[in-house]
């Protein structure tokens, strides 16, 4: 979270934090209703204590054939294979740079590049590979990077991602001006390697897939705010104290907490979350500038990517 805006934030309550067990019963209600792919993230899931129980616990649910993990991999490599033994299956890493200076620059630490390449490594060697590995572009911040993380992934089996830069929350300080369209990342990478698009993979894929001619892997590019994929978004998000939230620019979650907390059976939750999903007419980044849209939107630290 950014420092400057998070230094004197007052954190919940543990007792206002879903408990592990109770995470897991909603994932359960909604892997009954068809859901097949969890992803967890933050924040930094890796900070959570314990998490390989939480993992553990939505491992052991039938029925979820994806189970996934976004992290800044900081504190990966020491983690990797307490998480494949309890049911992790993959990791997602957020990657800005590959130059340690501008590494450094982007997530605003003291820590070494190479920290979070060896976890990548690391992470592979668990049984957590291939690795996606997402890149938020930010102009006059990192553009420079492309080609060099690029090249470095280039041909290792992970999965390069670019995203654009977009605006959720308020505290990102977001500009259009900013944004680093993946058309543009997409005619760099092509300058100096050929690449052709491929189909995807599956109905609701947020990366636009292309393979290098020669061979050598996959980058992808996520284009939420030149080219909005609202239409075909299949993403529920729950927050750690039980909001369920239907976009990632949304204002406001439906509550979960509160009715599990009063007894509500599973049942109840499946017709609450059938509810919220039939209703959701979210489509801010089809909209985005065209209309006045509430504000404060949740934060990227709250409600995770």
């Amino acid at each position: 979270m950014p420092r400057e805006v998070y230094d004197d934030h007052e954190y919940l309550d543990r007792s206002d934090i879903l408990t592990y067990d109770e995470i897991a019963r909603i994932a359960g209600v909604a892997v009954s209703l068809g859901v097949t792919k969890v992803r967890l993230t933050g924040g930094e899931p890796l900070l959570r204590r314990e998490i390989e129980t939480l993992v553990g616990l939505l491992a052991s649910l039938d029925g979820i054939e994806d189970l996934a993990m976004t992290t800044n991999a900081l504190q990966l490599s020491k983690m990797a294979s307490q998480l494949v033994d309890a049911g992790l299956g993959r990791v997602t890493v957020s990657l800005d740079a590959i130059e340690n200076a501008s590494f450094k620059k982007m997530i605003d630490t003291e820590v070494d590049v190479e920290v979070v390449l060896k976890a990548i490594d690391d992470a592979a060697a668990a049984g957590l590979g291939p690795v996606k590995v997402n890149a938020v572009l930010r102009k006059g911040w990192n553009v420079d990077q492309v080609i060099p993380l690029a090249n470095y992934f280039r041909g290792t089996g992970h999965v390069l991602r670019f995203i654009e830069y977009m605006d959720v929350g308020t505290t990102n300080q977001w500009v259009l001006d900013e944004v680093v369209t993946s058309a543009s990342v997409a005619e760099t990478i092509a300058s100096k390697w050929p690449i052709s698009p491929v189909e995807a993979s599956y109905v609701g894929e947020v990366a636009q897939r292309w393979m290098y001619d020669d061979s050598m892997g996959e980058v992808g590019f996520i284009s939420s705010v030149s080219q909005p994929f609202c239409g075909t978004c299949t993403r529920l998000r729950l927050s750690a104290e039980g909001s369920l939230y239907t976009c990632l620019f949304a204002t406001e979650g439906v509550d979960l907490r509160g009715p599990i907390r009063d007894g509500a059976t599973d049942s109840d939750l499946g017709e609450l979350l059938t509810a919220t999903w039939s209703a959701r007419d979210d489509r801010y980044s089809e909209l985005r500038g065209g209309v006045a849209l509430a504000n404060p939107k949740v934060e990227m630290s709250y409600i995770g990517g």
